[in-house]
């Protein structure tokens, strides 16, 4: 399966995940994060060149969310957190090991691939733009990212794997609050 394509599996069982329907797998990650000033620069450059194309404000890294973020990266379970309103969460997952800044650059890419399908004429969430919507939302100020190397049968039955989570704060996706915070590509 290609990067691309398993990017776009993941980014759906990502947004599933918050219903309900997750998986869980087995171990933890075999290499530690990265090192979090390289992940800083490159997340704040994604998201920001991102949220600028639709009209959303700069984010700021959240440095108190790194350290969950991080362990939740390396427990390597594609599940979402349980985050009781306190952030958004995006997850991405790849098989292979790219360097940090193609893993993070990839994670954004895939994400804002979903706002191709947002409906402006019918703003509100959809388990196949959350993710897009998350990274532009008007109202988030701040971000954090981890990226984990998970072992072959964590994320993926039969391959090793590169696992990001990015979390938002204040969260996006939230009902009647849609058309102030997802603007159009300018």
């Amino acid at each position: 399966m290609d990067t691309m394509r398993t990017a776009r599996h993941i980014a759906v069982a990502a947004t599933l995940a918050v219903t309900g329907l997750t998986q869980a797998a087995p171990a933890a990650a075999e290499l530690a994060a990265p090192a979090p000033q390289e992940v800083k620069d490159q997340t704040l450059a994604s998201v920001n060149a991102a949220r600028a194309q639709y009209g959303a404000r700069p984010l700021t890294w959240n440095e108190t969310l790194y350290p969950s973020a991080d362990e939740h990266a390396r427990a390597c379970r594609f599940q979402h957190s349980n985050p009781q309103g306190a952030y958004g969460e995006n997850m991405y997952a790849a098989s292979g090991s790219p360097d940090t800044k193609t893993a993070i650059a990839n994670a954004f890419n895939a994400w804002m691939a979903e706002a191709s399908q947002y409906n402006y004429n019918r703003p509100g969430f959809s388990a196949s733009t959350g993710h897009f919507t998350q990274v532009v939302w008007k109202s988030t100020t701040q971000i954090t990212l981890a990226v984990a190397r998970c072992a072959a049968g964590t994320i993926f039955p039969s391959m090793a794997s590169t696992y990001v989570v990015a979390r938002f704060t204040p969260p996006g996706n939230l009902q009647g609050q849609f058309p102030q915070n997802v603007g159009r590509h300018v």
